[in-house]
């Protein structure tokens, strides 16, 4: 009796002190109210203000074998991100003279964040990887496809097609055996992104409440639990038939953050299951810890079915197989910079609805595809002018993570003496 009596105990508190940790979790805290997260995140000892106050990952310090971060007063946060990895992709974003961009990359299995990596050349630095204000783009077509397979497709499903490279018409919404001179399958129209066959399958097997629910499940519009707060990404559904194509192939509607970019892709890679993902090992003041993190993998919900996910997958394989990313993902010769390990990805590429607007690219991915190690999400937002896209960092990280595994065949981009020259 005693033994239940604790174990209650220890979960009234836990349901009583996350929302302490951050008041938006009211999801998640309901779940530990009902035991049904174990490992949970633990205070040691109370504090005022909670543990997780103020911290910034703008001021990660990645010198020593412990990556830290500030927190309110003098709080000092231990992460669990790997210095190495930190340092790469801070390095090749200002290699690449990326005006703005972020890399966020996470262990699948545990959901420990690997990278946060926020990069502004000039001006205040902020948390871009919080922070949904770029278009979701192409990476909305996961969602779609998601959707999509659920409806009954196949990643083998052919539709033939015209037109929709930069937008999409009225027209290409029609079938036209005259114009319609290319077909794509389900799998080969995400490897290469193409507009009008996501435009027409969506108009023809979903409907709005389907696409919102797809995209709610994956988190839009979704407070997701994490240790800072996060925008959440947004989704706008308009009323027209041709506006909810656009938006199923990813024509603006819909916003995306570097953090929610990495959930999806790690949701995808637990075959649907979307995992808590956190940064935070523990957290010390000046008379010691306050807070430690979660000490084993929690899940929040099932986003799709296993059968599902490994249909997005293998949809995604194309990418980089043979689509939009394939330049990125190999030399001059075709050689593969990861050779025997197959990559699941969708890039993204699109402007603002403004002037000034800048020139985005995303890729969201996870590798190995089949036995999924690392998730990774890479925003890069360039002026008219460009040295790297997000497909060119996104492949450089995964060089380093796999390098530092000593995966055969596989070298480091830092490391002169081994690496292949990218051009």
């Amino acid at each position: 009796m005693r033994q239940w009596i604790a174990i209650g105990a220890a979960v009234g508190l836990v349901a009583v002190t996350l929302p302490m940790l951050r008041g938006q979790d009211e999801k998640l805290s309901a779940l530990l109210s009902k035991g049904q997260l174990p490992g949970s995140p633990t205070i040691t000892r109370e504090v005022t203000p909670p543990p997780l106050t103020d911290l910034d990952l703008t001021r990660i310090d990645d010198r020593k074998e412990v990556a830290t971060a500030p927190a309110h007063g003098q709080r000092n946060a231990e992460l669990t991100v790997v210095p190495k990895y930190q340092r790469a992709a801070l390095g090749f974003m200002r290699a690449g003279r990326v005006p703005e961009g972020a890399v966020v990359m996470t262990d699948v299995k545990t959901g420990s964040v690997l990278a946060w990596a926020s990069y502004v050349d000039e001006g205040r630095l902020h948390d871009v990887a919080s922070e949904a204000t770029a278009p979701s783009a192409s990476v909305f077509k996961v969602v779609t496809g998601s959707a999509l397979i659920e409806a009954g497709l196949t990643p083998n499903t052919k539709q033939c097609y015209s037109g929709g490279e930069h937008s999409i018409r009225a027209a290409d919404m029609v079938d036209n055996k005259r114009r319609d001179k290319y077909c794509a399958t389900l799998s080969q129209a995400m490897g290469r992104s193409i507009n009008t066959v996501f435009a027409r399958l969506a108009a023809r097997n979903l409907d709005q409440p389907k696409l919102v629910n797809m995209a709610e499940r994956l988190g839009w519009g979704d407070d997701v639990p994490f240790d800072v707060p996060i925008t959440p990404s947004k989704i706008t559904m308009p009323e027209d038939e041709l506006g909810f194509a656009r938006t199923a192939a990813g024509f603006w509607n819909t916003t995306l953050s570097p953090f929610q970019a990495v959930n999806l892709a790690t949701t995808v890679a637990n075959g649907g299951e979307m995992i808590r993902l956190h940064v935070v090992n523990s957290v010390k003041d000046e008379e010691g810890e306050i807070y430690r993190g979660p000490s084993e993998r929690q899940v929040i919900r099932r986003a799709m079915s296993e059968e599902t996910a490994r249909a997005v997958t293998s949809m995604m394989e194309d990418t980089v197989d043979n689509g939009t990313s394939y330049r990125s993902f190999h030399d001059k010769s075709g050689r593969p910079y990861l050779p025997d390990i197959r990559v699941a990805g969708k890039t993204g590429t699109l402007t603002k609805p403004t002037p000034e607007g800048p020139y985005y690219t995303w890729f969201v991915g996870f590798a190995p595809s089949r036995k999924p190690e690392v998730a990774i999400s890479v925003l890069v937002a360039n002026g008219a002018k460009w040295r790297v896209k997000a497909t060119n960092v996104a492949c450089d990280m995964l060089r380093v993570y796999f390098a530092d595994k000593k995966t055969p065949g596989v070298s480091d981009p830092n490391d002169r003496t081994n690496a292949t020259a990218r051009r």
